[in-house]
Parts: C-alpha cells; structure tokens; sequence
C-alpha cells in the first residue's frame, strides 16, 4: 500500500484512481445491508418462530416487536461506529479496521442465513452485521476523504455526492429484489444474497491495496483530544471552582444509573422472563447520551484553562470538534423520522390497497430511485438557480432544510393514517408524496453531512468525527424507542383513546412537530457556525 499519490496539478484537479475501489466497495456492501435491513420488519412479522411464546404472539404484538427489534438493531449499527473510528485513529488505521471487520460482517450475514428459523443463531447474526457494519461505517467515508488533498479538495463534494449516489444504487436494487426473492424463495436465500455481496465488497477493497493512501493512525499525544478534555476539567477558575468538572460529574452518575436499570432490565428478562422496562440497549445508550452531552457542556465551559497546559490550536480544535457535536445532535430528529420508513412505514403500507405483485416493504425502493435523480438534479438545476436568485446553498442552509422537509412528510404520512383510521381505504401510490418530500429531505441532510463532517474534523478526529456523526443516528433511534415505551403505558394509551385519537397517527405526527422545530433550532445555531478547513495538506 502506498503512502503518497501522484495527485493531479492545482489547474487540472482529477480524481485520484483508487477511489473507484472504494467506491465499487461501497456500492455492494450497501446491497447487503439494505437487502437484509429492508426485508428486516417484514421477515420478523411473519415469522412467529422468533418470538418466545409463539401461541400467544398476536400480529399487532408481532408487529410491536419487530418494530422493536428493528430499531434497537439499527441504533446498534450507529452506536458501534465509536468503536471503528477509535480502532481506526488509534490502532490499525482505516484499511485494517475496514478489512476486519468487513469479515466480521460477512460471518453476520451468514448466520441470518443459516439460522433463519433459531433464534440466539439469527440475533447473533444481527449483532455481528451491526458490529461490522457499524465499525466500518465512520472508516470508509473517511478513508475516501483521505484521497483527496489540498489540489484536489475542490472535487470532495463530488467524491461524496459519487459515494452517495452508489450508496442509494445498491439499495434500489436491493430493494426492490429482497422482497420478491423473500416470499418466492425464502428467508435463507433472501438474506444469503447479500451476504455473497458483502463478501464480494471485502474483495474489491482488498484489491485496491496498493494504491491506497493510508494515514497511520494516530499514536498517543500530550495534547490529543481527551487529554485536552482532562486539562479543561480538572483546571480552576481565577475564582477557584470548577463547575464543568460538576457537570461531568453529574453526567457521570445519570450515566451509571441509566447502566444500574440496564442490568436491572437484563436480569428481570433472563430470570423471571418478564418484558423490559425500556430494553437494556436503550438504557446502555442513555447512558453513552448523558455522558457525552454532561461531559461536552463541562469542558466547554472550561475550556480556556487548558490554554496554560495545551497550545492553542489544540484548544481551538476541541473548541470546533464540540460545536460540531452541537450541530449533529440537532439532526438526530431526522434520523428518528428517516429510519421509520423502514419500520412505522412498512407497516402501514400492509394495510393499504396494492396489486398482488407488490409487496409493502418494495416501496421503499423509491428512496434510492430518487436520491440517484435527485443529486444530479440538485447539483445542475436547482443550486444553480439558488445562486441565481442570490441565495447561496451552503452545507448548514440544506441540511436545516432538509430536517424541515422530513417533518413535512410526516404531515403527509400521519394526514394517510388518519384516512386509514376512519375506515377510508388507500392506495398504496399515495406514499409516493411522503418519500418523495422525505428523500429531498435525505439528500440535503444525509449527503451534505458526510462531506461537512470529514471537512470540520482535525487530522488526529477524522474517523471519529464521522462516527459521531453517525452516533446521531443512534440517538434518533433512541428517540423512537422512547416515545414507542412511552405509549406502551396503559395510562397513557387510555388517555389517547380518550382523546379520541389514533395512537400511530398521534405519533406521526408527533415526530412531525419534533423534526420541525428541531429544524428551527438547527438554524439558529448554524446562523453563528465559523466553518474551518481541515482538509489534507499537499505532499
């Protein structure tokens, strides 16, 4: 593997060669994971063998549960991303990490594959994809940003928007494919395929080995970022006191309660069988949640009293890493909404008219079909005519758009179910409009994320960056599973009723009003956000 590459003159920019490896990679390990995550809700409602006490399984308690195991199997896919980029910074670099645990991601498959009908073999296969998916999910983003250099970096948005684009090839395929090869030839084959296509990713990234451009990871240093966070902590105020190591402090002990519940709720389900209070995942990333949200708002606080031990440009990088944190913890709505179309939407697409042919989870394939339209159409018509009318479409104006029109679709989408509610029927085309508002959401969020996460994180915090940027999809799956305990409550199910409402259209649009003002507080912030530029030097 090489260390440096000819890239082209500062007057011609070209697109360094390995990232077509990368790419390719991309393109079939996206296959695999939707193909399996896309059939995910659908397989698990039609299969009572998962569940314990299969004689009592209702559908709508099967339904319940998949939803369940749906979304705490994706928050697991976005919590394990923590793991890759510090593997990857402080390790083995991005290739090794993403090599190994691309194999770990493979063995996932096949065990979805081969334990279809078992329940501990199929919930291991699903922890093994999200470990491997998840570990290597911040690497790969970074590595291809890692391609690019100062001669170059004008062509980043076009790298990201290319990795993008395949991202959303992949899954249209996938998605639209898995479903039929479920029902027409079952579960082992339908979660077989994209096995053989993550296998197939780990070959053509291993292939490009040679012409790869891999930063070392970074070894120990006496100003990195956590030894900045302790000297900021531990310092004291001219006045004496240090109220952001309170804070942490605080963090600290909401942190281990919410890890004492998780225990409590493992041990209630491993002794006595009994249903979990919020669900031990849940719990572990309330507790991930509070200490990084206490510690963060700590240290910066106290920020500036790391000057007497650290240089200054490691105080100011911890200073842009933290308001960056701000910035992707006001998405996290998003992500509570864009993940449902694969969970709450599914399922009531089952209960809308369709021809036989179709079958509910194939509407998401509508998601990538018009993700691949709609960049070209964005990047050619429409940010072109933005500029022409004197507003400029910077990262942090789409992406606040786009956590707007996520919660216009699901105006959309809770307006359906309400017509579900009173007994009129639907066609299933009627979901065109909610993925469609949904999708342009996707790509001004979504897209425009991955390029503003690499550009804003320093050299030593590339990877890690990028694995809390997808820590936020965690955190909007968190969401979801809370307000899905909340309204497990019979008192509050009994209000609703009372109320006069349906419960899964009181939802929707609940997460409507939450992505909406979440959109208004992600512009205000972003209205006082100072970009930096962190993109590798010329060799």
């Amino acid at each position: 593997m090489s260390t440096t590459e000819p890239f082209a003159s500062a007057r011609s920019p070209r697109l360094p060669r390995q990232i077509a490896y990368i790419i390719g990679n991309e393109g079939c390990e996206r296959f695999s994971f939707y193909g399996m995550r896309n059939i995910l809700t659908q397989f698990l409602v039609s299969s009572s063998r998962l569940f314990t006490a299969t004689a009592t399984v209702s559908k709508a308690e099967r339904e319940g549960a998949a939803k369940e195991i749906f979304h705490t199997f994706v928050l697991g896919v976005y919590f394990f991303p923590l793991l890759g980029g510090w593997l990857a910074d402080r390790l083995l670099g991005k290739y090794r990490t993403i090599l190994y645990l691309s194999l770990v991601y493979c063995a996932g498959h096949a065990c979805l594959a081969l334990f279809d009908d078992d329940r501990a073999g199929f919930f291991t296969g699903l922890f093994l994809i999200a470990l491997g998916s998840g570990g290597i999910k911040p690497c790969v983003s970074a590595f291809v940003g890692d391609q690019l250099d100062q001669s170059n970096k004008s062509l980043g948005k076009v790298v990201f928007d290319a990795f993008y684009w395949i991202i959303n090839f992949g899954s249209f395929f996938a998605t639209l494919l898995m479903p039929l090869f479920l029902r027409l030839f079952g579960p082992a084959v339908a979660f077989g395929i994209p096995g053989i296509l993550m296998f197939a990713a780990t070959v053509i990234f291993w292939m490009g080995r040679r012409h790869y451009v891999c930063e070392p990871p970074t070894p120990p240093h006496p100003d990195s970022f956590i030894r900045v966070a302790r000297s900021a902590l531990l310092s004291r105020k001219a006045n004496g006191g240090r109220p952001g190591l309170v804070l942490a402090g605080v963090g600290g002990v909401v942190a281990l309660v919410c890890l004492v519940f998780g225990f409590i709720d493992l041990g209630r389900m491993l002794l006595f069988g009994a249903e979990p209070v919020l669900g031990v995942s849940q719990w572990w990333c309330l507790a991930l949640v509070a200490a990084i949200t206490f510690a963060g708002g700590g240290v910066w606080m106290q920020l500036d009293q790391a000057r007497s031990a650290h240089p200054d440009d490691a105080v100011d990088g911890m200073r842009n890493v933290l308001r960056i944190l701000v910035l992707f913890f006001l998405v996290t709505p998003f992500w509570s909404l864009f993940d449902q179309k694969a969970s709450t939407w599914v399922l009531q697409a089952a209960a809308l008219t369709r021809p036989s042919w179709c079958e509910p989870s194939q509407m998401q394939a509508l998601n990538p079909l018009l993700v691949m339209l709609l960049i070209p159409f964005n990047n050619m018509v429409l940010y072109p005519m933005l500029r022409q009318v004197g507003i400029e479409p910077t990262a942090l104006r789409r992406m606040g758009a786009g956590i707007a029109f996520a919660g216009l679709s699901w105006v959309a989408i809770g307006a359906m179910q309400l017509a579900l509610e009173a007994g009129v029927p639907l066609s299933i085309t009627w979901q065109v409009l909610p993925y469609a508002i949904l999708t342009l959401g996707e790509v001004l969020v979504s897209a425009t994320g991955l390029e503003f996460a690499y550009s804003q994180a320093p050299a030593s915090m590339k990877s890690a960056i990028m694995a809390f940027w997808s820590l936020s999809v965690t955190v909007g799956n968190l969401w979801v599973l809370l307000v899905n305990a909340a309204v497990r409550n019979e008192a509050v199910t009994a209000t609703i009723t009372q109320a006069g409402c349906g419960l899964v259209s009181l939802q929707m649009f609940f997460f409507a009003v939450f992505a909406l003002v979440a959109a208004l507080a992600f512009g205000l912030y972003a209205s006082r956000y100072t970009l930096a530029d962190y993109y590798r030097q010329m060799e």
